[in-house]
């Protein structure tokens, strides 16, 4: 039996590392993508083309090289991780042992072993265009919530095993005809091939499904603790605020009984001031929204109590059609993390941060801006983690992501300059007829 073409297979494994560079991300765009896909169809078809003559003993190496040039080209310009990339590499090579065997038996069975005109290269066109089209509309459909998820090597691992099994099973009649699981004849070596590849593929996108919905309903679980979290810190803080504001009450009270019972010019200037204070206090603390003045407050005594500049710009009443716990997510979460930050900062006049709410032309745009020295890495158009286990932080940014978007919005970080900046723009609702 004439085996399939070494060029179709190469082209079989090319459009399958680009179908998954397409799902994974790229390091690359425009053109230079297309250079380096050029580049790396050149090398993967002038290897297995050149290397085709080999003995039958060569064939095993020559295989394990060709899936590490896939490899190469999915880590290098892939962007995942080595573990992804390697996942990922399992799933196309797999994918593109069952586009090049089907292809070959149609024609075989259409066309014959020995076709090699123009009807050839339609229907190679047609069968990897079907084959590679629905796969990627599979993977769009399906699991396009999930392909951001990391890759563990455990999963990888499993992965490698699920595709080494296939590989093994479908290939087995090219190495012996005397096993319980090959063929003798052609056609039966191409059903066994092809249905086996069939259901390699089959099985490998549904282990990529479940270990999507696994780590996604994880991650949603977490980031559902750090909203409650939230909430019941707002709760707390409500319940310490409002004492601070009885107390205040209180000694404005306290203030009026004494200027009616004692009058000296001295303790009256005193008690000016005091008043102003409260008066300062009041107003720094109203900005249109309970919630918010509320979130506000009580970072702003913690601030206080570790030299910490808090300054705030907000028109709360813009923040009014949002619920309450999504603003503790967003105002809790970020505050926490610019505290956190420069809480490490020695020079106590380096802690600085900034908060801002205002409309932007049918827009509310909060910003959240603090004073940053260390450059932060990013992964996914969000700073990595600087704790210990990143697989159980950075929850906190996700959450405000995960707000931004249900209420229609945008969440962007940068550094710019010495400051880092987080802001959400999100639409304000239109106003009722």
């Amino acid at each position: 039996m004439t085996d399939i073409p070494r060029l179709y297979t190469a082209l079989a494994e090319w459009c399958a590392c680009v179908l998954y560079l397409k799902t994974m991300g790229t390091r690359l765009r425009g053109p230079r993508l297309w250079a380096a896909c050029t580049v790396a169809l050149v090398i993967q078809a002038a290897f297995l083309v050149l290397t085709g003559g080999l003995p039958i003993g060569f064939w095993i190496p020559c295989m394990a090289l060709a899936v590490g040039f896939m490899f190469l080209f999915l880590l290098l310009f892939g962007g995942g991780s080595p573990a992804g990339a390697g996942y990922c590499c399992v799933r196309a090579f797999v994918l593109a042992e069952l586009a090049a065997s089907l292809e070959w038996q149609i024609h075989c069975f259409f066309l014959g072993p020995d076709e090699r005109g123009w009807r050839s290269l339609l229907l190679l066109a047609v069968v990897y265009g079907a084959v590679f089209a629905a796969m990627y509309a599979l993977e769009r459909r399906y699991c396009a919530a999930g392909q951001g998820v990391a890759v563990t090597w455990r999963e990888f691992g499993s992965s490698a095993v699920i595709g080494v099994a296939v590989f093994t099973i479908s290939n087995l009649s090219f190495l012996s005809i005397r096993t319980p699981f090959t063929g003798q004849y052609s056609g039966e070596i191409l059903n066994i091939r092809t249905l086996v590849d069939l259901g390699g593929t089959a099985i490998l996108f549904a282990y990529h499904i479940q270990r999507s919905e696994l780590r996604l309903r994880r991650e949603l679980e977490s980031v559902q603790n750090v909203l409650q979290n939230q909430y019941l810190q707002y709760q707390q803080s409500k319940e310490s605020i409002d004492l601070v504001n009885r107390k205040y009450h209180d000694l404005k009270h306290q203030i009026a009984w004494l200027r009616e019972e004692n009058d000296p010019e001295k303790r009256s200037a005193f008690l000016d001031a005091m008043e102003s204070e409260i008066r300062n206090y009041e107003a720094q603390n109203k900005t249109g929204n309970p919630v918010v003045d509320t979130m506000l407050t009580s970072k702003g005594l913690y601030c206080a109590s570790h030299d910490i500049t808090l300054t705030c710009v907000v028109d709360g009443a813009l923040l009014d059609f949002m619920d309450v716990m999504d603003i503790c997510t967003i105002f809790g979460n970020a505050l926490d993390n610019a505290i956190e930050y420069v809480e490490t900062l020695v020079e106590t006049e380096k802690r600085l941060i900034h908060v801002t709410v205002s409309a932007q032309k049918g827009f509310v745009l909060l910003s959240f801006e603090n004073y940053c020295e260390a450059v932060p890495d990013f992964d996914g158009g969000l700073p990595v983690t600087t704790k210990g286990d990143a697989a159980y932080h950075g929850y906190g940014l996700k959450s405000m992501r995960h707000v931004a978007q249900k209420c229609g919005g945008t969440l962007t970080v940068q550094k710019r300059e010495n400051w880092f900046e987080l802001k959400i723009l999100l639409p304000l609702p239109a106003a009722p007829q």
